[in-house]
């Protein structure tokens, strides 16, 4: 199947984000890029605000499709567990230093972050809800956070998936953060310990 110009343009500016981080992404570099002109771009992007929202799109569209793929159906066919599974799964890609800088840079823009939220939201579990806050007897402190303890557990299994959703962020970010490289089949190796997990 043949790339369209859209693709082929977002693709570069990826590669630009990639080299040289998101403030790089002008239509001269990604039109240079893309073996395009600048007039090429501006057919397709009316401004480069237009064209960071884009990638950020194209990325969080290309995850998504990973996310399909590995679970064998869209997020609303699949059942809790095998989005999750699908998401650990996923997990064994790692982070790329675009999409690193995109997520960060969109977190503080929220038309960027929405792209990646939508995603987030479809896929991986939420956080299990704050515990109640519990009167607190009068003498014993200690007394109240037991019971504050308590009440965060009162729905174990979404806190496991939680902390499961946990574990697969961190071996996506893993490489991102320390010099060691994993060796492919431990990747898939830990990748496949937090999906079982879901079975326990």
């Amino acid at each position: 199947m043949r790339t369209s110009k859209r693709t082929q343009i977002l693709d570069a500016a990826t590669r630009v984000v990639q080299r040289e981080g998101v403030k790089s992404v002008t239509f001269d570099s990604v039109a240079a890029e893309a073996g395009l002109t600048k007039g090429g771009l501006l057919y397709h992007f009316a401004s480069r605000d237009d064209l960071i929202q884009a990638i950020h799109q194209h990325l969080a569209d290309r995850w998504e499709a990973d996310l399909v793929a590995a679970a064998g159906k869209p997020a609303a066919e699949a059942t809790r567990d095998e989005r999750l599974a699908a998401y650990t799964r996923v997990a064994i890609q790692s982070a790329t230093r675009a999409e690193l800088l995109l997520m960060l840079e969109g977190s503080t823009n929220t038309g960027h972050a929405a792209v990646w939220e939508a995603v987030t939201e479809r896929w991986a579990p939420p956080p299990p809800p704050a515990p109640a806050p519990a009167p607190a007897p009068a003498s014993a402190s200690a007394s109240a956070s037991a019971s504050a303890s308590a009440s965060a557990t009162d729905d174990p299994a979404a806190l496991d998936r939680f902390i499961l959703r946990l574990a697969a962020d961190g071996l996506w970010l893993y490489e991102s953060l320390t010099s060691d490289r994993l060796d492919p089949a431990m990747r898939q190796a830990v990748a496949e310990r937090i999906a079982d997990a879901l079975d326990q």
